[in-house]
């Protein structure tokens, strides 16, 4: 048996109740550029403390979800509107044992949380990765110990911690 299999967070269902509302999930399109780059500012809001850098992220969603090649994801619905995203890129590695994903970005608006949503949102990506022989999901964590309830959140889904991620501005 392999981790996928073994870990229960990732056997549920794509549709998820939340009270009375039905919510559902399907792969993104490159239509949903509008919805994905909303909920993106919408996270990068949360994420710094309500100050956003401007860019036009319309045009930036839309130039990224047209690489199909290696970029992929899930939205999340209630009825027609957008509640939750996630988007994926594909690495190759030596160290992952070749192809593997990256969460780049994993939203679900506030009033959703706790539902089950974004849990269901990573079971897609997982079930995702495994059909397209990833040997690994990778996903970076925001600053600790603010964002503690998030990186909970990836170890209940089986995510293991293996330290900070660094970046350099090109």
């Amino acid at each position: 048996m392999d981790e996928w299999q073994g870990n229960s967070f990732l056997a549920a269902p794509r549709e998820i109740v939340k009270g009375t509302a039905m919510m559902h999930i399907r792969p993104v399109a490159q239509t949903d550029a509008r919805s994905v780059a909303h909920l993106v500012s919408e996270l990068l809001i949360e994420l710094h403390n309500g100050e956003l850098e401007p860019a036009d992220r319309v045009s930036i969603a839309e130039a990224v979800l047209s690489q199909t090649s290696h970029c992929f994801g899930y939205v999340a619905l209630e009825g027609d509107s957008p509640v939750g995203v996630l988007l994926m890129t594909e690495g190759v590695a030596i160290y992952a044992g070749g192809a593997f994903g990256q969460i780049t970005e994993l939203y679900v608006r506030p009033e959703y949380r706790s539902g089950g949503l974004a849990a269901a949102l990573v079971r897609e990506a997982a079930k995702f990765g495994k059909e397209r022989g990833w040997k690994r999901l990778d996903v970076g964590a925001p600053d600790q110990p603010r964002w503690a309830r998030t990186l909970a959140f990836y170890l209940s889904a089986g995510f293991m911690e293996v330290g900070p991620r660094l970046r350099l501005d090109l």
